[in-house]
């Protein structure tokens, strides 16, 4: 444990300790269930092996199983759920809270807590029951990072009493206790967060028996209030006061940060009330215990409010309000000690047991402090930071007064605070006091000034006169006393510091020499050769140079995760295509596989495959299609093929005319009969059609009979409100007219055109249609006539169905759609091979740009490549599907359309024109050193989801590879907030490889150009002209716009509110930060906005310019587009800020508070318990399919099948029990029918009488009949389910349904979608979700729950996207994925957005958030930087090589125009180097060596990946691998500890340091895991030495790259403590130590003692860097064997990986191990193939292939994946 962390120990009371006294008798598994321990019990789900259960006894029989088996699992998740503390209070015992006395702070000041005898039973037993569920509620927090959203307005709270908790340290110095805050407070300010701090009234008094953590807090608020920036809160008494619920209500911050640990066994009791009040108001809470941070996040305990906290606090609510008022009631004691201004010794000589301090003593103590205020006043902190490091204590007659003085100094600051009519300067309040100062000089004059002459040193005369004037104050002060003169400072001998406690720190460890061994190679010259002139070099006879040693090569011939050797020939291995070489059982099954991949991808795309032709002359910068529409002459061949066209199309054209006039009555009895289904039917129809005049003939004749029915209607209705929908179509149909057939529109039909408009009453538009006058009313006419005006109702009730600026003139690249503009830039950047950034919304259409650019390529040659680099597998198999729909072509043997490289998956990776992978693999790829041939090949890489480069895992490697590519890219997102600065990074890298590949081209030799020309068709695809623009392409405009809705359950209804997005504003934001750019506003939205504003303002000066009949661009419009309903909600936007300006505030709030929708609250419980009947709910609305978003994966689950049981319920209801009767009789006598036709064989038939066939025949028929009649009983109702049976035939059904024949939870999916309905999750097998998502999107299945798996780039487009569920995941980035999934381009006009039972501030927050801009992360690591130096050093081609490695090493995003960050980024790698060398990874002219291979394979494991070969080297695994004697077989007890080792290297979850708080036997598992056995241990600790000191050389080395001038300034204040003007003064430099180090170190360490030899402790560095090199511990490779949180408690890492080895079940991993079970799927499923990637290695490491090491891999890789596939 870290010796600051021991102190810190000594002063504080162990919460935990106080709290958690084990009793480990109450251990069996009965209680653990109680509390939510829930014994693993594995799915007894059966029928998914064969399809026998589902056709024997199909219908209701199985469905009932289904049901038992589901409420069995719903009455298990309930117990858990719902803790009843009063009856498992017996597994643990706390503590009783008890008369404690503060040890740590002297018996003077002894403050007693309150005694339990005090209290009810009922509080004490209260209290234990808090400390059971904060134990079991922060358990489970999720470790996240924080600042997922993004909204400048919007705020999270910390709690002020537990910001000081984290950095309270007796070893910490005032000055510097407050540049760690403002530290902390500025990494949140940084990066763009919003936060007010609360402190508590009544926490305060918690202090007193601390008085100097008393005056920190005071002092502290104070600072914060008057220095900075921060909204400091003090006003609330108590986290239970009315206030303080409403403040929460009003502003529903993130969250809280709030320490789960106090001072004192009282304060953590306070402490968690606060939490467990926050979470019950449905506020999540941020644990201060184990928070950390890297350049672009801060990560921390997340604890999301559930339902159980709020029930925790409904059932003990008054019990805490009890107890609680116990913990705050003892107050008067306290405030007695300073009471009317006095505090006398004759009070501190009755508190202390020693005697006190006379007066002239005490005031021999108040000169040197008045002394100590002066050289805080004059000394600068650039002396101060040199000052002597010692350590001593007051004695115990110093100590009251000490302590007196730190009360006086929060009584000061608190009267001071609130007196207003004080001019006080505050700026230097953090600087009021310094221990280390006060001790100098208290040694000073005890010790060293009267021991000679020598030591008596002067102050100056600066100093001194500021000393006086300082102490005469003091003497006017003191009006009873007289204290003497300023001079001497001692007049008396009573010792102050106890001498026995008294030393001077000794510089124990010298700072090694930092020069550098010498390294031989041109990528480091090149990258880091300026900065490696000014750095020493070690000679060759240095010992650190000869010592180094000689490792065997180790050259990467096997892949990471593949488990077969590579050849060398890339480009030819083996492929799927090459029949000759499979078996006929592998030809079946490839074949099966392209198959199913078809049949996949016509899910997706609705054309059939395009069979490529290879072009012999295509060239990359035109098109060819292009180019013919610029002949001047036709061809007669050409002409003759035009004719042939024109002919056929004529034909074409006739036969639809044909079909148009047979269906022409039909479609107008159906459009009169119901205008909805008819209009429907005219439209598909529509999309059918090819011929422009006959579409046009169907227009019109759908206008007429609208119009018709629209009269009929108002001659139905009289008086009485019309159907205005009829209106709207009418209104439509001209619309359509006239934008997309004007050029086929003669005299009669703008007759027609116009008539319907004067027949709809709008008659302006008429006459501006006509260009005649306004003709004479005709009452006949204005009976049918609206009663709003013509732009109003196109706004309000046209709506969604206001036409898009769309292009007519057709693309000859594209077939199937006229493209937009920005379309077809897109589609020229291909076609010049060209760069593209683009940024567009979902289901916008940027996709189609990426397959352009395959069929480009496939067409051009049969070598060219294009990459496609998806974030996640289920995308890669989406794409795949995909490209087998949309093309075909004839490959020569040995090559395919299209291979898979996944993580654990992959085939043709080498041979195929199209390769779509992952990030992490491609990389692998492009640093390998024998691709690079394969490399030139590839033409385009498509990165989707780009924005992934922002992401918090794997961001690297999109850096890494966008940097590395040669090729054109094409970059795809709907989510880039700064895609300029982005564009601009991108276009420096081109510009690079622009400079690189004309050096390489010049440098290249005669017999490279010799060769090229000899193999023209390799080269061919290098000969297409090479384009290094970067474009951006920014398209912000959604097809369909989205509606949003607020949910809410009132009395057993559903209350549905729309939601205008103008209602997530508030004042402040439209002030402070304007209204957001992309809160766009459907037409009906900004009729509302108008309307509402002109309510709320009746005075408006703009009200009737902004009329929409009167706005400019509607004025006499016919057809009004979405384009000039923009311009109109743009100047509204404009007017509603304007109002600000003007000084109408309380308008604007009023008009925003009357669009605010006014949701009901209701329980979690009761939410969902309704669940299904919300489904049904939005079914009876016609708002299916829907998607509905869910974060957690049990809850998925059981949503899903929750609705299954409701509907379930609803057949039973509907059929009765006669119905269960007839179908039990009916299989009753098909079973007897069955039993008797199995007697009968049918080879015998010649041997059987007549009699006996006829018998045969008659139960042949008797069968037929009664499964007919079973059939039609046991057919699902369509009332009872969501499933539309016409989206799909019964052969694909069964199709489809196959495919979970092995699956084991394939019995319950098909039974779920068989009502229509599904779940989808990460932890489902590929085969399940692949079901689900086909089924989903072919309309079959119309209600899926889901987690984020949806959310990124798979293509399952719905009516409604539902967030059913609040979490932290729910964050902007995520809600404008998955929200983006609803509309359904050709499909709905309009999309829906539903927030279900989700906190309506957390509903507005997520409209108006920003997405977080992408900023660049730290992009090196040391195994990063080993393998550039294998690629540099391996490579084919090193000129290739070198320029790769230098792009990924000088275009970090970090570094982008960012010198110093460039320069900290060479120093780092020069470091990193040196590390590597003395390891044996790399020689001294960069080659790798030993274990190099090894660790790159492992390379996103580090630090963990360096210590496994530590172990390797020292022979660590060989001792501890030793089989059964005589076998190869090794003891469960070895496997065991070799899990055990693998789980403290790769298996690294850390749990909240609260978890340990209470022993208890776990059913199944350990959880904790348990630590290294003692060799591997020491084997760690030698290598974290190694790293922390190569780590400190390197920030000794930065040290010069500082910027000093924002070091001597706090950093969120501002505070400047640069040198100030004074000259000099004699004793302070002797106070001084020149000899001590201190250049790397911040100037506000240096006076807690830090020097340059505490940066060689990893502990230190946080604390101690300088704090402008932006860099910090997470760039150090560390691991740590034990990891403390700031308060001293041991954060325990997560055994699951060695429990699920034991036990085997995911169930145990999710109630013991606190993990959700995706989570616990894809952590097993990693960590099994780190164990499998280490076997492959040690493989081709070891020429024994009986090596016990390497056969205990094998053999525990292949047992932990039969575990792990057991469970799927």
């Amino acid at each position: 444990m870290p010796r600051s962390v021991m102190d810190f120990k000594k002063v504080v009371h162990n919460a935990a300790n106080e709290n958690a006294q084990y009793d480990d008798t109450d251990s069996e598994c009965s209680d653990s269930e109680k509390i939510g321990f829930i014994p693993a019990k594995e799915d007894k789900e059966s029928g998914c092996t064969s399809d026998s259960a589902g056709d024997d006894e199909p219908g209701d029989k199985t469905d009932a199983a289904v049901e038992r088996m589901l409420k069995e699992e719903k009455d298990r998740e309930k117990e858990a759920e719902d803790v009843d503390y009063s009856k498992v209070y017996g597994l643990v015992t706390a503590e009783e809270v008890t008369e404690q006395a503060s040890q740590t702070e002297g018996e003077e000041f002894r403050i007693l807590h309150h005694e339990c005898d005090s209290q009810s039973s009922g509080v004490r037993q209260c209290l234990k029951y808090l400390r059971l569920h904060m134990w079991s509620s922060l358990s489970r927090a999720q470790y996240v990072s924080l600042l997922k959203d993004f909204v400048e307005s919007e705020f999270f709270v910390i709690d002020g009493d537990s910001l000081l908790l984290m950095f309270l340290d007796e070893k910490t110095q005032y000055l510097n206790f407050f540049y760690q805050i403002e530290c902390f407070l500025q990494d949140f300010t940084e990066k763009g967060a919003k936060y007010v701090i609360a402190f508590f009234k009544d926490a305060e008094q918690m202090y007193f028996q601390y008085p100097h953590f008393l005056f920190l807090r005071t002092a502290l608020i104070e600072h914060l209030r008057h220095n900075t920036s921060i909204t400091v809160h003090t006003e609330f008494s108590n986290c239970l006061s009315s206030q303080w619920e409403l403040f929460l209500k009003k502003s529903y911050p993130y969250f809280i940060i709030v320490s789960d640990m106090g001072l004192s066994s009282l304060q953590t009791d306070y402490l968690s009330i606060l939490i467990a009040h926050s979470l019950s108001k449905k506020i999540n809470v941020v644990l201060t215990s184990g928070q950390e941070y890297d350049i672009l996040r801060v990560y921390g305990y997340h604890v999301q409010s559930v339902y159980r906290h709020r029930l925790f606090f409904v059932k003990y609510g008054q019990d805490l309000q009890c107890a609680y008022g116990n913990l705050v009631k003892y107050k008067e004691p306290f405030m007695c000690l300073y009471g009317h201004f006095k505090l006398s010794l004759k009070t501190l000589q009755e508190e202390g047991r020693s005697k006190p301090l006379s007066p002239e003593e005490a005031a021999d103590l108040c000169r040197m402090q008045c002394l100590a205020v002066t050289f805080l006043l004059r000394v600068p902190l650039s002396q101060r930071a040199q000052i002597r490091i010692m350590k001593s204590c007051w004695t115990k007659q110093v100590l009251p007064l000490i302590k007196m003085q730190q009360f006086c100094t929060h009584f000061a600051l608190t009267q001071l605070s609130s007196t207003n009519d004080w001019k006080l300067d505050l700026t230097y309040l953090p600087d009021l006091n310094d221990d280390s100062l006060l001790i100098n000089l208290a040694y000073y004059y005890e010790i060293e000034y009267n021991t000679g002459l020598k030591f008596k040193k002067e102050l100056g005369k600066e100093m001194e006169d500021e000393y006086r004037c300082l102490w005469e104050t003091v003497r006017k002060l003191a009006v009873k006393y007289c204290f003497g003169d300023a001079f001497p400072i001692r007049n008396t001998s009573q010792p102050f510091l106890d001498c026995k406690y008294t030393f001077f720190r000794e510089y124990d460890r010298e700072i090694p020499n930092i020069g550098l061994i010498s390294v031989k190679s041109d990528l480091v010259e090149d990258y880091a050769g300026d900065v490696l002139k000014d750095l020493p070099v070690l000679k060759s006879n240095d010992l650190a140079v000869t010592s180094l040693t000689k490792y065997k090569e180790f050259d990467e011939l096997r892949h990471w995760h593949s488990g077969r050797p590579l050849t060398e020939e890339y480009e030819r291995v083996q492929c799927t295509a090459d029949a000759k070489s499979k078996g006929p059982a592998e030809r079946r099954q490839i074949q099966k596989l392209q198959a199913f991949r078809h049949f996949y991808g016509s899910t997706l795309e609705d054309s059939t495959s395009k069979l490529i032709v290879h072009q012999e002359d295509v060239s990359g910068s035109t098109n060819a299609a292009v180019k013919k529409t610029q002949k001047k002459h036709k061809s007669k061949a050409e002409m003759i093929a035009e004719e042939n066209n024109r002919r056929l199309r004529a034909k074409e054209e006739k036969k639809e005319e044909e079909q148009w006039k047979a269906l022409c009555v039909q479609t107008e009895k159906e459009i009169k009969a119901d205008m909805t289904v008819g209009i429907n039917k005219l439209e598909k129809l529509l999309k059918t059609l090819k011929s422009k005049s006959v579409k046009f003939s169907v227009e019109m004749t759908g206008l007429s009979v609208c119009l018709d029915v629209w009269k009929e209607h108002c001659r139905t209705q009289g008086s009485k409100d019309k159907d205005l929908g009829k209106a709207v179509q009418v209104m439509r149909r001209i619309h359509i007219l006239l934008e997309k057939y004007q050029d086929m529109l003669e005299k009669p039909h703008l007759e027609k055109l116009t008539k319907c408009l004067r027949y709809l009453g709008f008659e302006n538009l008429a006459c501006s249609l006509s260009g005649k006058a306004r003709e004479s009313n005709d009452k006949k006419i204005s009976n049918y006539a609206i009663k709003v005006g013509p732009a109003r109702f196109q706004l309000q009730y046209m709506d969604y169905y206001l036409l898009r600026e769309e292009r007519h003139d057709p693309d000859p690249r594209v077939q199937h759609f006229i493209p937009d503009t920005w379309q077809r830039e897109l589609l020229d950047a291909v076609d010049n091979n060209e760069s593209a950034v683009i940024v567009a919304p979902t289901s916008s259409g940027k996709t189609y740009a990426s397959y352009y650019c395959m069929e480009k390529v496939l067409k051009a040659s049969n070598e060219g490549v294009v990459v496609y680099v998806a974030p996640t597998k289920a995308l890669v198999n989406q794409v795949v599907g995909t490209i087998y729909s949309r093309f075909t072509k004839k490959l020569p043997d040995g090559l395919v359309l299209c291979g898979v490289f996944t993580r654990d998956y992959c085939h043709d990776i080498m041979n195929s024109q199209i390769l779509v992978t992952v990030p992490q693999c491609l990389e692998i790829l492009m640093l390998s050193p024998h691709c690079q041939k394969w490399a030139k090949r590839i033409q385009y890489v498509i990165f989707d989801e780009v924005h992934c480069l922002g992401g918090e895992i794997g961001a690297e490697v999109w850096e890494h590879l966008l940097v590395t590519i040669r090729c054109p890219f094409l970059a795809l997102s709907a989510t880039v907030s700064n895609p300029e600065h982005l564009t601009e990074w991108l276009q420096s890298v081109k510009r690079y490889w622009q400079h690189a590949e004309n050096r390489m081209e010049g440098s290249s030799t005669n017999s490279e150009k010799n060769f090229t020309r000899k193999y023209k068709g390799k080269s061919k695809v290098q000969e297409q002209k090479q384009s290094y623009r970067v474009r951006l392409v920014l398209y912000e405009e959604r097809y369909n716009d989205l509606e949003k809705y607020v949910c809410s359950l009132k009395s057993k209804d559903f209350l549905i509110e729309h939601c205008h997005p103008c209602a997530a504003l508030t004042v402040n934001h439209i002030e402070n930060y304007g209204i957001p750019s992309d809160l766009s506003l459907s037409p009906r939205e900004s009729i509302q906005l108008y309307d509402t504003m002109v309510k709320v303002w009746r005075a408006w000066p703009r009200a009737q310019e902004l009329d929409p009949e009167a706005f400019v661009s509607f004025k006499n419009k016919v057809v009004i587009k979405k384009a000039d309903v923009r311009k109109y909600e743009q100047e509204l936007k404009k007017e509603l800020s304007k109002w600000i300006v003007l000084g109408q505030r309380q308008k604007v709030n009023q008009l925003l508070e009357h669009l605010k929708p006014k949701p009901v609250d209701c329980s979690e419980n009761e939410k969902w318990k309704h669940f299904a009947s919300f489904v049904n709910k939005l079914h009876e609305m016609d708002k299916l399919p829907a998607i509905f978003f869910i974060f957690n994966v049990d809850t998925v689950e059981s949503a899903a099948k929750n609705v299954f049981l409701y509907l379930l319920k609803k057949q039973s209801l509907i059929q009765g029990s006669n119905v269960e009767k007839e179908r039990n009789r009916l299989r009753a006598e098909l079973r007897k029918v069955n039993k008797m036709l199995g007697k009968f064989n049918p080879e015998d038939t010649k041997k059987v009488n007549p009699s006996k066939m006829e018998n045969t025949v008659v139960l042949l028929t008797r069968k037929t009949q009664l499964e007919k009649r079973l059939k039609g009983l046991t057919d699902i109702p369509s009332s009872c389910t969501y499933a539309d049976p016409k989206a799909v035939d019964e052969d694909t059904l069964r199709k489809i349904f196959h495919r979970l024949r092995f699956e084991r939870r394939g019995y319950l999916h098909q039974r779920l979608a068989l009502r229509g309905v599904g779940y989808h999750h990460a932890s489902m097998t590929s085969k399940e979700r692949q079901v689900v998502e086909m089924l989903f999107r072919m309309g079959y299945i119309k209600v899926v729950t889901a987690t984020s798996s949806l959310a990124l780039g798979i293509n399952m487009p719905c009516k409604s996207v539902v967030f059913a569920e609040d979490s932290v995941f729910l964050d902007a980035l995520n809600y404008r994925q998955m929200s983006g999934r609803a509309g359904r381009r050709g499909y709905d006009m309009i999309g829906n957005v539903f927030f279900y039972d989700i906190p309506m501030p957390k509903v507005e927050r997520l409209m108006k958030s920003n997405v977080p801009e992408l900023k660049g992360q730290f992009p090196l690591t040391i195994s990063l930087i080993l393998r550039l130096m294998l690629l540099a050093a391996k490579a084919d081609d090193k000129e290739d090589a070198k320029a790769k490695a230098l792009s990924a090493l000088k275009h970090s995003l970090m570094a982008f125009r960012k010198e110093r960050h460039a320069q900290i980024l060479k120093f780092y790698f020069m470091f990193s180097l040196q590390f590597l060398i003395k390891e044996g990874y790399l020689d001294q002219e960069g080659k790798p060596i030993g274990f190099a291979g090894l660790v790159t394979h492992l390379h996103y494991h580090e630090p963990s990946n360096f210590v496994l070969v530590s172990f390797l080297e020292k022979g660590l695994f060989h001792k501890l691998c030793q089989p059964i004697k005589g076998s190869t077989v090794f003891s469960e007890g070895v496997l065991e500890k070799l899990v055990l080792i693998l789980a403290n290297l790769f298996g690294r979850k850390y749990l909240p340091a609260c978890s340990v708080q209470y022993k208890h036997t776990f059913c199944q598992s350990k959880v904790f895991l348990e630590d290294l056995p003692e060799d591997f241990a020491e084997a760690v600790n030698e290598y974290n030495t190694k790293a922390e000191e190569n780590f400190a050389h390197f920030l000794l080395t930065t040290a010069k790259l500082a910027d000093m001038e924002q070091e001597y300034r706090l950093p969120l204040s501002k505070t400047d403590f640069t040198s100030k003007s004074w000259h000099g003064s004699e004793l302070a430099s002797y106070l001084m130590d020149t000899t001590k180090s201190v250049s790397a170190i911040s100037p506000f360490a240096c006076v807690s003692g830090m020097i340059d030899n505490d940066l060689f402790l990893g502990e230190n560095i946080n604390k101690a860097v300088l704090r402008s090199l932006g860099i910090n511990v997470t760039n150090c490779p560390l691991l740590y064997l034990n990891k403390y949180d700031n308060q001293g408690r041991r954060q325990p890492l997560n055994a699951y990986a060695l429990d699920f080895y034991k036990h085997g079940s995911l169930t145990a991993l999710t109630t013991d191990n606190w993990l959700n079970e995706g989570d616990a799927y894809y952590a097993l499923k990693e960590f099994v193939l780190i164990i499998k990637s280490i076997g492959t290695s040690l493989s081709e490491l070891c020429d024994d292939p009986n090596d016990n090491v390497l056969l205990a891999f094998q053999q525990l890789g292949k047992i932990y994946a039969e575990k792990l596939q057991s469970i799927i």
